[in-house]
C-alpha cells in the first residue's frame, strides 16, 4: 500500500508539474483585435529575424528601418535617438567580429509615443532591445519582445484610449552592455516623465515567460501585476524568491537602468530551451509560438492595467508572492509569514503530541529524523554535483564561449541526470538503508567530495558539505519503529530553516514557509485520523500533500535548475528535501526496500548515462559571440 501510494503521489506530482511548466496554446491571425496574437507577432519575428543583424551591421540598418515604419503604421509618434558606445562596447563588438565603426561608434535607439487622454499623467514604458549578438538571428532574444509590444500596442489601441502616453523604447546594444537603455534614460526629454516600465526578455527559446524581477519597494506593482495576469493566456509564473536573488545577481538586462533610477515596473522573460540562447539556430522556424503568446499576453495586460489606472502603483512594503500551477497568484506581507509559521508550529504540535500518546513517538526519533534531513540535502548536494561534472566542467571554470555554450545546450540532460541521481538517494532514504550500510554509504561520499573537489575545482563550501555527509552517514540510529519520527523531524529542520530565512529575507522564506504549513497540516490530519499512520485512510492527507506540495515544487525546481542548474545543480537536492517533506510517511515496508533499491540503483545508473551521453548527444554548437 505505502509504496503504491508513494509511487502514485510522486508521478501525479510531477505529471501536474509538467502540465503547469507549459506554455499556452498560442492564439491563431484570426483571434478577436483585442486579444494577443502570436501568430500576429510571428509575422514580425520572421521579418526582425532573418538574419543576425549586430550594431553596425546591413540587417541592423534594415531591421531598425522596419521597426520604424511598424511604429508609424501602428499610430505612434515615432523618433530616433542616438548616443555614443560605451569603450568596452566598442571592443566587445570588435572582439566578436563586428564592426562599431561602421554604427559611427553609437547605439541608435527607437521611440515611438502613442497619447493618453492625460498627457500630463506619468506615462508607462514598454521595452525591449532589437539588436543581436554576431552570428545569432536572435528570433528570441529579442525578436520576440520586439514583436510582442508591436501586437500589444495594437490591442491595447483596439480597447480604446488610453488615460495615459505609452512609450515604447526599441533599444539598441543591449547585447553589448545595455547602451541604448543608458542613453535614454541618461539624457532623453520623456525620461522623466516614466512612471513604470514593462520590460520584455529571452534567454532561451521557448517555454513559460516569468515576471522574474520588479522594481524596489513593489508590493502595489505586483499587486496590480496579480489582478492584471489572471486575464493572460496561461496565467503567470512569478515568485519573489526569483526577485530576491535576481537583485543579487551579477546579471543585468535593460531593466537594470530605470530600475537604478527608481522607476519601478516589471521584467518579464522565458528562458527554457537554453541551446537557442545567442545561437545560430535562434530562428523563427524554432521559437516556441506558445512561448511568444504567453510573454505577449501578461504584457498586454500588465501594459493595459498600467496605462488605464487612474494614477500608477505607489511605491510599497515588498510583498511575499508566488504563483500557485501557474494560474493564481497568492501575494502577502512580509510579517504574515511569521504567522503561518506559528500556526504550522501549532499543527506539527498537535501531530508531535497525537503522535507521542498514541505511537510511542520519542524526541529522540525525532532528532534523528532531523539528521536523516540534514544527511540528505549535504549528500543530495555531492551527489549531483558529481553525477552533472559527467556532462562537461562548470561553466564557472569555463574559460571559452564553445564551453559555456555547449553547457548550454546540455542543460536538458544535466537536469534530468541530476533528477534521477537525486530520486535514487531519496528512495535510499526511505528504505532506511542508509543505517543498515554506514560504512558503504559513508565511504561513497568520501569519494564523491573527492570527485568534486578534484574534478570540480576546490571549493571550502563543497568540502564542508561533504564531510558533514559522510559525518552523518556514519552516525549511529536505529531503525524507526514508525515514520513519525522521520516526518516530524524534516518538518521540525523546515520549520527552523523557515525561520531563519523569515528573519532574514522574508520574500524567499516562502521555499520554506509554505510548504512547512501543509506538511504540519498533513501531519495534524494523519494524527487526527490515524496516529498509527497505517491505515490508507490515514495516509491520504500526506499524500493529497506529496501531489499539491510536490507538483509547486517540482516546478518551482524546473526553473531553478535552468537559471543556475549549470553552476549550482545541488539546488535540486533543496527542491527534492522539501519534496520529501510530505512524501516521507509513504516509505515502503521492509518487504518492498529490496524492489526499492533496485529502483535507485537504476535511477542512479540512468542519471550518470544521461550525463555522460550528454557529450554525445548535444555536441558543441555554432558560437554566437565571444564571452565578455
Amino acid at each position: 500500500m505505502r509504496l503504491a501510494l508513494l509511487f502514485g503521489s510522486l508521478t501525479l506530482a510531477f505529471l501536474l508539474a509538467v502540465w503547469t511548466t507549459q506554455a499556452p496554446k498560442p492564439r491563431a491571425a484570426d483571434a478577436p483585435a483585442v486579444a494577443f496574437s502570436a501568430a500576429r507577432a510571428m509575422t514580425d519575428i520572421e521579418q526582425i529575424a532573418r538574419a543576425p543583424h549586430p550594431v553596425g551591421s546591413p540587417e541592423h540598418a534594415r531591421v531598425r528601418a522596419y521597426l520604424s515604419a511598424r511604429l508609424t503604421q501602428l499610430g505612434l509618434e515615432v523618433s530616433e535617438q542616438a548616443g555614443p558606445l560605451s569603450p568596452a562596447s566598442v571592443k566587445r563588438l570588435a572582439r566578436a567580429g563586428g564592426d562599431p565603426a561602421a554604427a559611427n561608434n553609437q547605439a541608435v535607439n527607437l521611440i515611438g509615443v502613442l497619447p493618453g487622454k492625460d498627457r500630463s499623467q506619468p506615462a508607462v514604458m514598454l521595452m525591449a532591445h532589437y539588436d543581436t549578438v554576431v552570428g545569432s538571428p536572435g528570433a528570441a532574444d529579442d525578436s520576440a519582445g520586439v514583436a510582442a509590444i508591436l501586437e500589444a500596442v495594437r490591442a491595447i489601441k483596439a480597447r480604446g484610449p488610453v488615460e495615459r502616453d505609452l512609450v515604447v523604447l526599441l533599444t539598441d546594444a543591449e547585447e553589448l552592455g545595455l547602451d541604448g537603455a543608458r542613453v535614454f534614460f541618461g539624457g532623453h526629454p520623456l525620461r522623466d516623465r516614466i512612471g513604470a516600465v514593462v520590460n520584455l526578455e529571452a534567454r532561451g527559446g521557448g517555454g513559460r515567460a516569468a515576471m522574474f524581477e520588479t522594481g524596489r519597494e513593489a508590493g502595489p506593482t505586483v499587486q496590480l501585476f496579480r489582478r492584471a495576469a489572471a486575464r493572460a493566456d496561461g496565467g503567470t509564473t512569478a515568485t519573489s524568491i526569483a526577485a530576491f536573488m535576481y537583485e543579487r545577481m551579477p546579471n543585468g538586462t535593460d531593466f537594470t537602468v530605470p530600475k537604478d533610477r527608481g522607476i519601478g515596473g516589471l521584467n518579464l522573460a522565458f528562458i527554457g530551451r537554453p541551446d537557442q540562447y545567442h545561437s545560430a539556430n535562434a530562428t523563427p522556424a524554432n521559437l516556441d509560438r506558445g512561448a511568444v503568446q504567453h510573454l505577449g499576453s501578461q504584457a498586454l495586460e500588465a501594459t493595459d492595467a498600467l496605462a488605464r489606472a487612474s494614477s500608477l502603483p505607489a511605491k510599497g512594503e515588498n510583498l511575499v508572492y508566488s504563483d500557485v500551477f501557474g494560474r493564481w497568484m497568492i501575494a502577502h506581507a512580509q510579517g504574515t509569514g511569521w504567522v503561518l509559521l506559528a500556526l504550522a508550529a501549532a499543527l506539527g504540535g498537535f501531530a508531535a503530541w497525537r503522535a507521542r500518546r498514541r505511537a510511542g513517538l520519542t524526541a529522540g526519533q525525532v532528532g534523528l529524523g532531523v539528521l536523516d534531513g540534514l544527511w540528505f540535502l549535504t549528500g543530495g548536494v555531492i551527489l549531483v554535483q558529481a553525477t552533472r561534472l559527467l556532462a562537461g566542467p562548470l561553466s564557472s571554470r569555463a574559460d571559452s564561449p564553445d564551453v559555456y555554450y555547449t553547457l548550454l545546450r546540455r542543460l536538458p540532460w544535466m537536469e534530468a541526470g541530476a533528477t534521477l541521481a537525486i530520486i535514487a538517494l531519496a528512495l535510499v532514504l526511505l528504505t532506511g538503508a542508509r543505517r543498515a550500510r554506514p560504512r558503504v554509504i559513508g565511504g561513497a561520499f568520501a569519494v564523491l567530495t573527492a570527485v568534486v573537489l578534484l574534478v570540480g575545482g576546490f571549493s571550502p563550501v563543497m568540502l564542508g558539505l561533504g564531510v558533514a555527509a559522510i559525518i552523518l552517514s556514519l552516525w549511529p540510529g536505529r531503525a524507526e519503529r514508525s515514520a513519525w519520527g522521520g516526518w516530524l523531524g524534516l518538518i521540525a529542520l523546515i520549520f527552523v530553516f523557515g525561520c531563519a530565512l523569515q528573519g532574514a529575507a522574508p520574500e524567499a522564506a516562502l521555499l520554506f514557509v509554505w510548504p512547512v504549513l501543509l506538511a504540519a497540516t498533513a501531519a495534524a490530519l494523519a494524527a487526527l485520523i490515524d496516529p498509527d499512520l497505517t491505515r490508507p485512510l490515514g495516509l491520504l492527507p500526506v499524500a493529497v500533500a506529496t501531489v499539491l506540495g510536490g507538483a509547486w515544487l517540482l516546478g518551482i525546481g524546473h526553473f531553478v535548475f535552468l537559471g543556475v542548474g549549470m553552476d549550482m545543480p545541488g539546488a535540486l537536492a533543496l527542491i527534492a528535501l522539501l519534496v520529501l517533506l510530505f512524501a516521507r510517511p509513504l516509505a515502503p515496508g521492509a518487504k518492498a526496500s529490496r524492489l526499492v533499491l533496485l529502483a535507485a540503483a537504476a535511477c542512479l545508473i540512468a542519471g550518470v548515462g544521461l550525463n555522460i551521453s550528454a557529450q554525445l548527444l548535444a555536441p558543441s554548437p555554432a558560437v554566437a559571440e565571444a564571452l565578455p
